[in-house]
């Protein structure tokens, strides 16, 4: 038997990885023995995470995306299956950085109409145009991003939240209407996940009230979601299909009155 979650001769395509949880999601990947396709609309970042993955003994290489252009999508498989033979892991990481969000009366509807291009149309189409490829190669594996804000209601993320949970629906949808031509399509709800990009803008506030209302001591980092994307990508998970995991230290799995009963407890 060989060693656990091996990815070795699998080729992953990984959307949005040349920052944040994308490039988290890569490290891991390639560690196992995956070929990853780092993709994003800069260049020299994607390069600069290649040459991390290489730097660390593993392989990659990257091809630019545009997640809007819908033959950009299109050149990506298309290229990847050319170069590479075969598909084998898609991961659908990338969303929107621009567009606007806002309380639903605020919110205009050519940002909200962008945050679903983005967000859930763009899984739509890699999905469309990678699936083919799969039955012809005899199967695969479809890891989608959605995030805990298309789980619950948010103040101010009226566009953003629903669209995350369409991506959890698409990902019931593929799974079911693919899953006997082997392929299996989960999702994954990450929680707070600090990366180098965003540790500026994660204001101390907001951090206090998200690690008192977990269940863990710390807050989350790309490298776990990288690693709950290796289960759903290996032959380890060849019986996880259709399933929504949320990677948020155990946010979702409590009342919103846990860190306030927790207090009072402690005083008593």
């Amino acid at each position: 038997m060989g060693k656990a979650f091996d990815l070795g001769d699998k080729v992953a395509i990984v959307t949005g990885s040349t920052s944040g949880i994308g490039i988290g999601i890569a490290r891991v990947l390639a560690r196992q023995g995956a070929h990853v396709v780092v993709t994003g609309r800069r260049e020299e970042r994607g390069q600069a995470v290649v040459d991390e993955i290489a730097g660390e003994g593993g392989s990659a290489s990257f091809h630019k995306l545009d997640i809007m252009d819908v033959n950009s999508v299109i050149a990506l498989i298309d290229d990847t299956v050319k170069d590479y033979g075969h598909l084998d892991i898609l991961v659908n990481n990338a969303a929107s950085v621009d567009a606007q969000d806002g309380n639903i009366v605020d919110i205009t509807v050519e940002d909200w109409d962008k945050m679903l291009e983005s967000d859930l149309r763009s899984v739509f189409l890699t999905c469309k145009y990678s699936i083919p490829h799969m039955i012809e190669n005899g199967g695969g594996s479809i890891i989608n991003i959605g995030s805990t804000a298309g789980v619950n209601g948010n103040d101010g993320w009226s566009a953003y939240g629903p669209a995350k949970a369409g991506v959890a629906n698409l990902t019931k949808n593929v799974a079911y209407q693919y899953g006997k031509q082997n392929i299996r399509c989960n999702c994954i709800h990450p929680g707070l996940i600090v990366t180098p990009q965003n540790d500026a803008n994660v204001p101390q506030v907001f951090r206090d009230i998200y690690l008192d209302e977990i269940d863990v001591t710390r807050y989350g980092c790309p490298e776990d979601i990288g690693y709950a994307a290796l289960f759903f990508a290996s032959d380890e998970a060849a019986f996880v299909t259709a399933q929504e995991l949320c990677v948020d230290g155990g946010m979702m799995a409590h009342a919103p009155t846990y860190g306030p009963l927790r207090r009072l407890a402690q005083q008593g």
